[in-house]
């Protein structure tokens, strides 16, 4: 059984690599992809384009005004002098924020009633739009506090009677810098993907170049079929793994805190049940562009409805079972778990059930469908 495992595995890296744009497609697109896609998705909102129409001019308007450009989120684009001018600056997007200071703001803060002011949005990026008014909330009440020190100081009293301090501080991502999130996911994102492309084409490409017919003469059963179409495959997604690990390490400072073998060990469960999705889709098409095609319509869903982009738990019930036999889903969270949080088995047990669960079933299915006929 060895040697002809081993015979299976020799024919399968030779035909996987002895292409040039094969080479290039293996081991250097997903690097690549992941790199570029790492620098564009982030949810870091900065440089925030500010209009400002201050009706008040006076020092506690230039105050709050100073309050927001001296954060690095607001850069202060347009002054305004009427309201009118509003409209069209959202309209064109050239501002994503406009501030308006009523007049007789200062009066009212100095004698102790409330001062009002308004913070327009462009709501078209319903999430952008939340964070702007997060930070537009912050520094708004940091300079409340100020101003409050300033009236209780007025009116002699140095402290107030009752004060109560909040400190905030978010584990594994102290900062909230994005790309902590969105790099594992996209190292995820990307062996799924080639695993899936790549492997469905094997079987597929058997019977299209006629080699499949001089693979049924032999003595070869359908596991060994099945370990010489998916070890190549998983030995490329591991080295397309380390080098997309290192990538995120020189170049977004992501760093796997957890066990490396753990995560390893579990990686080769993630990729082996990617590998029976695609020998499933490969043994049941005729031509390439069948299995190419299938690949597609497995991939949206299963990276979409993955927890990625959009948190599980705010999906429909029915959409949010159905995800349950998603293994990207799972990895995910073996990924996040070890590389941002530095858990192991104890914490990560119900993700890796349900991943090898997930990864024998599909590899049974392939295995179950092989036939060593030409139908």
């Amino acid at each position: 059984m060895l040697q002809r495992l081993f015979r299976m595995l020799i024919k399968e890296f030779l035909q996987m690599l002895r292409d040039p744009r094969m080479r290039v497609v293996i081991f250097g697109v997903p690097v690549i992809q992941m790199t570029i896609m790492a620098f564009a998705l982030t949810t870091d909102v900065t440089d925030i384009r500010l209009a400002v129409l201050d009706m008040d001019k006076t020092p506690a308007s230039r105050e709050l005004i100073s309050a927001f450009t001296a954060s690095r989120y607001f850069q202060v684009s347009f002054s305004l002098s009427a309201q009118s001018e509003i409209s069209p600056l959202l309209d064109k997007s050239e501002v994503r924020a406009v501030l308006q200071i009523p007049g007789g703001f200062s009066r009212d803060i100095y004698s102790d009633k409330s001062g009002t002011i308004q913070l327009l949005t462009d709501g078209t990026d319903s999430n952008s739009t939340a964070i702007v008014l997060g930070y537009a909330g912050y520094i708004v009440n940091d300079y409340n506090d100020t101003k409050l020190m300033e009236r209780l100081g007025r009116k002699g009293i140095t402290t107030p009677a009752v004060q109560i301090l909040t400190e905030t501080r978010a584990w594994y991502n102290a900062n909230q810098e994005s790309h902590f999130y969105y790099v594992p996911s996209l190292i995820a994102t990307m062996l799924y993907i080639f695993s899936l492309l790549l492997t469905s084409i094997g079987i597929v490409r058997e019977k299209e170049i006629g080699t499949i017919e001089q693979v049924m003469v032999t003595p070869i059963r359908g596991i060994e079929f099945i370990l010489g179409k998916t070890i190549p495959y998983m030995i490329t997604g591991y080295i397309s793994m380390s080098v997309m690990l290192i990538v995120a390490f020189f170049l977004f400072g992501v760093h796997v805190k957890g066990s490396l073998f753990l995560l390893y060990g579990l990686t080769g469960i993630y990729l082996a049940g990617n590998m029976g999705i695609a020998l499933i889709i490969s043994g049941s098409a005729t031509t390439q562009q069948q299995a190419l095609l299938t690949s597609f319509l497995v991939l949206m869903p299963s990276v979409m409805l993955s927890g990625f982009m959009f948190p599980i738990s705010n999906m429909p019930d029915p959409v949010r079972y159905a995800t349950v036999f998603n293994p990207m889903r799972w990895y995910l969270d073996i990924l996040r778990g070890i590389v941002m949080k530095d858990v192991g088995i104890a914490a990560l047990w119900p993700a890796i059930l349900a991943q090898l669960g997930l990864s024998l079933t599909f590899l049974s299915i392939a295995i179950g469908r092989f036939k060593k006929t030409l139908s």
